[in-house]
């Protein structure tokens, strides 16, 4: 019974050491998510400097988190942590594609495979913000651009075909991601139609207001 009190308490220091870096875990997966938040509303705005302030910091609370898990890999993998290094991905992916920027890969950004896709299928969303944004001043080949991304992402999403067992519910991501495509399609399509229609009247008013200068066999009227 000696050793088995022993053994129990060496379990308990392992838990006590383990529920520690899970709490350490939680509060920097909060932070990074924060950070990450910021960053994208900061590219909306247009905001350069804040941007970048807002993705560095996202950058080393992303390596301390994956340090600090080095040795409890079953609390790397959990969906905490998986999670917020989603998030990382999506801010650092739409403040480079809204700034047409290089695309950055999983490899430099050091997150899963899965954890990336994810990632990049939230982007779908925040580039339709933007393209949204964008449209609420009239339509833009900028908007064209956009959606073009939006597209080459869905045309990598739908061939990952692998079980959600290993992609992390990557499927019903690629499903919302084409849904916001169409929607986004449809709005780009109707404010484009919108354009035309008022320069197509601007057109006409001119043509009218020109045949009411001139008299009714062309002849300009007299002042």
């Amino acid at each position: 019974m000696h050793k088995l009190e022993k053994i129990s308490e060496q379990i308990r220091k392992n838990f006590d050491a383990r529920t520690a870096a899970r709490d350490n875990a939680l509060a920097q997966a909060r932070q990074l998510t924060r950070a990450c938040s910021l960053a994208i509303r900061a590219v909306h705005r247009d905001e350069t400097d804040t941007m970048n302030t807002h993705l560095l910091e996202a950058r080393k609370l992303a390596d301390t988190l994956r340090d600090s898990l080095a040795t409890y890999p079953d609390l790397f993998y959990a969906g905490y942590t998986q999670d917020s290094l989603k998030e990382f991905v999506e801010a650092n992916v739409t403040c480079a594609l809204i700034r047409n920027e290089p695309l950055q890969t999983p490899e430099e950004l050091v997150v899963e495979p899965a954890t990336y896709l994810n990632g990049l299928a939230e982007v779908v969303g925040e580039l339709r913000r933007r393209v949204m944004d964008i449209l609420r001043h009239g339509y833009s080949p900028e908007v064209e651009r956009l959606l073009g991304y939006m597209d080459e992402i869905y045309s990598v999403l739908v061939t990952v075909d692998y079980p959600d067992a290993i992609t992390n519910g990557l499927r019903r991501q690629t499903d919302l991601a084409r849904g916001i495509i169409e929607k986004t399609r449809g709005d780009i399509t109707f404010s484009l139609r919108g354009e035309h229609l008022e320069q197509a009247i601007g057109k006409l008013i001119v043509q009218l207001n020109g045949d009411q200068a001139k008299g009714p066999a062309g002849s300009e009227k007299d002042s």
